[in-house]
């Protein structure tokens, strides 16, 4: 591949917490942010066009009776819901409403979770979210955790678990006053697996966020569904007007728009099926993902990043084990662009 166009900057990897970061690529990169495709996360590139809010939204304190609990509750089809400033208020929160114990967590996934029960002074356990990882190693552990949390289907790797299963598991651990935490950030596209459904039952928690299918990341809406005792205690940790009101009505319009949600899911799921053939077309080779992402390990996974990143296009590296992540181009130049430099490599 000539890098003959790429910036002299750049020396070493690329340090990824998260998917995004975009500026501190640029900046690493010398590539100015304009020129940049990002593609580093699972966020739908075309995410619901929200119209403008009215202006009593942004001039008065967000109400509880504006709608937003009832559609939310029509859309995931479960009443047992708080609403919170994005799903990572829940998962910073629950941690310490548990005395310190034993949590299993899947690796690779969202680090978010491990982050926070660990520095909440819980012991965590690495469970294997591989595909040749089978099920029944993780129900063979549960006799020894407290909790299990699971991000459902897996980011990255698109591990998924059947509702039964994931149901068998909550009434072991709930049997003995533990929980089952399952973040469904990734389930608008196949809505069939998702547990809500089962919700309320003791001991089981579901997190659901606005922020990947309907591309709303930057309004900062998720939901925990739970027993109403939970709720109150996280509600009561997040305070009065945890949501701003133009997030809550356009998270209302969002959650309303049937023909937008089937329109979307189309899409996504044909767009997904194109990322995956795209890239085993270029020798990289896809172990699982969903509509909105891709993911396979490479050995070679921090230089391909970088000859990627020398040419503007941003994707999401994982070091255990080496792997990488893709996101949905937005338009046909983007997924033109991609395609060129999957085969300059």
């Amino acid at each position: 591949m000539s890098c003959s166009s790429a910036a002299t900057g750049g020396a070493g990897a690329l340090r990824q917490v998260h998917g995004g970061g975009l500026r501190a690529a640029a900046e690493h990169y010398g590539i100015p942010l304009a020129q940049w495709l990002d593609l580093s996360t699972g966020i739908n590139p075309h995410g619901y066009p929200v119209p403008a809010p009215p202006a009593a939204v942004w001039a008065r304190l967000p109400e509880p009776d504006d709608g937003l609990e009832a559609a939310a509750a029509a859309y995931y089809g479960c009443s047992a819901l708080l609403p919170l400033p994005g799903s990572q208020a829940a998962i910073q929160l629950l941690p310490a409403l548990r005395a310190p114990g034993r949590v299993g967590i899947l690796a690779p996934s969202y680090n978010e979770h491990a982050r926070a029960w660990q520095t909440a002074g819980h012991a965590v356990e690495a469970l294997p979210a591989l595909a040749e990882a089978p099920l029944d190693m993780i129900e063979q552990r549960l006799a020894q955790l407290d909790v299990l949390v699971l991000v459902n289907p897996n980011n990255p790797t698109g591990l998924r678990f059947p509702v039964e299963t994931l149901l068998r598991w909550h009434a072991a651990l709930a049997a003995r006053g533990g929980w089952l935490l399952v973040d469904e950030a990734f389930m608008d596209t196949t809505p069939e697996g998702s547990l809500l459904p089962a919700c309320p039952r003791r001991g089981l928690l579901v997190l659901r966020s606005l922020g990947k299918f309907f591309g709303l990341a930057g309004a900062r809406v998720g939901f925990l569904a739970a027993e109403a005792e939970l709720r109150a205690a996280v509600g009561a940790r997040l305070g009065p007007w945890a949501l701003s009101g133009p997030a809550r009505w356009a998270a209302t319009q969002a959650l309303q728009d049937r023909a937008w949600q089937a329109r979307a899911r189309e899409s996504l799921t044909g767009a997904g099926a194109c990322l995956e053939a795209l890239l085993g077309e270029h020798g990289l080779a896809v172990e699982g993902g969903t509509p909105l992402f891709q993911w396979g390990r490479h050995a070679d996974a921090t230089a391909i990043q970088d000859a990627l990143a020398r040419q503007g296009i941003l994707v999401r590296r994982f070091d255990d084990p080496a792997s990488l992540r893709f996101g949905l181009p937005g338009d046909e130049p983007q997924w033109q662009r991609l395609a060129a430099a999957l085969e300059g490599l």
